[in-house]
């Protein structure tokens, strides 16, 4: 079975309304250990909420985080990809458009999310496999930057 965004991808992913507060987002990402949120108006999909918006747009604007809402600091359009593409794909469209998260779609609709740490877990996983017990492989130290 061919290594596609679909069978890496998070389905069922996170979404909350526009008008959340940013605060209460970034305890929901928190609380729920995922790096963006979906904004969903209605039924449809308006946005995307990544970590890195809250820091660029709402933390460094010195604004109430409690106040301010995903609306104002969320990414629109949502860049997607569908889930039959790989991963390599992923992440080739990833470094070209400059952004951590895809929504992944089926026919047009949004059924998952891929991130930047989907895809390091994926490689991880597949470099692993690759390695012969003879080889002397080692996990990287983690350190504080």
């Amino acid at each position: 079975m061919p290594n596609t965004v679909g069978r890496i991808m998070t389905k069922q992913p996170k979404s909350v309304g526009p008008g959340t507060s940013v605060m209460s987002a970034a305890k929901m990402m928190k609380t729920a250990r995922v790096g963006s949120l979906f904004i969903k108006k209605g039924k449809k999909l308006v946005g995307i909420v990544t970590d890195t918006d809250i820091v660029r747009r709402a933390v460094s604007s010195g604004k109430p985080l409690g106040k301010l809402t995903v609306e104002k600091i969320m990414t629109t359009p949502i860049c997607t990809i569908e889930g039959s593409r790989t991963v390599d794909d992923a992440q080739d469209m990833m470094g070209d458009l400059g952004v951590r998260h895809l929504g992944v779609t089926r026919g047009g609709e949004i059924i998952g999310v891929v991130s930047v740490r989907d895809l390091l877990l994926f490689y991880k996983r597949y470099a692993q496999s690759n390695i012969s017990p003879a080889m002397d492989y080692s996990e990287p130290k983690i350190g504080q930057d």
